[in-house]
């Protein structure tokens, strides 16, 4: 598909990942701001509702010929759509746990932080070859508050489904990358945001972090 020429001149290093997204409506608006931000790409892996279903298209308003979008993919095969020293950041809000992990060290709350996780406890019994160690069995992704600074590298953002959340191979992906969970902050008693709702907050908090990036290097250079 041949994409509009001003979409490609304002496309940024931002690119979107939807996790197990299943409801179309959520998908189609979530796509709709993935166009408005400037993402280069988005991709969905296996589990997610089809793009080019009737409501999906009927909510993206357009926006599936306004950004590349590809469909049904094994999170094996993510990396190979990424590009080079891309750091990929999950859209994680874990309630409290979540926030006192931006004090402590992964280690000390992420246990408690993902109870979600537990079924894949046996992984906990695997042990180093080399050394005897035993190997942790949850990704330690470090929690940072959405608004700090995560687009210093080519970014990736990871979008979690409403009914199971982000998925064990996403923090094993942003693990592998360098990147970190993202959390938006919300008042006690609010247990999480819409999954389009988070989205459209962080990528067009990573269209602004970019913007001001672009001024100050505009900025520097007119001093030379």
């Amino acid at each position: 598909m041949t994409y509009p020429k001003t979409q490609l001149h304002h496309s940024l290093p931002l690119l979107l990942i939807c996790d197990n997204l299943r409801d179309p409506g959520n998908l189609g608006t979530i796509l709709r701001s993935a166009a408005g931000a400037g993402c280069s790409k988005v991709l969905l892996t296996k589990g997610c509702v089809d793009a080019w279903e009737p409501k999906v298209l009927r909510a993206g308003m357009g926006a599936h010929f306004q950004v590349p979008i590809i469909n049904n993919l094994e999170w094996k095969t993510v990396p190979n759509y990424l590009p080079p020293d891309t750091r990929v950041y999950v859209a994680d809000n874990c309630g409290l746990y979540a926030q006192a992990q931006m004090s402590y060290k992964a280690s000390d709350s992420g246990l408690a932080c993902d109870r979600r996780f537990l079924k894949f406890r046996k992984y906990e019994e695997e042990e180093d070859l080399e050394t005897g160690a035993k190997k942790g069995w949850l990704p330690e992704a470090e929690v940072q508050s959405y608004d700090s600074d995560w687009t210093e590298a080519p970014a990736a953002v990871v979008i979690g489904g409403e009914t199971h959340g982000v998925s064990l191979e996403s923090l094993q992906l942003a693990e592998s990358t360098g990147g970190k969970r993202l959390l938006i902050p919300v008042v006690p008693g609010v247990d999480s945001l819409n999954s389009a709702m988070a989205a459209s907050i962080l990528l067009f908090e990573g269209k602004r972090q970019l913007r001001l990036k672009a001024e100050h290097l505009s900025r520097d250079r007119s001093y030379h």
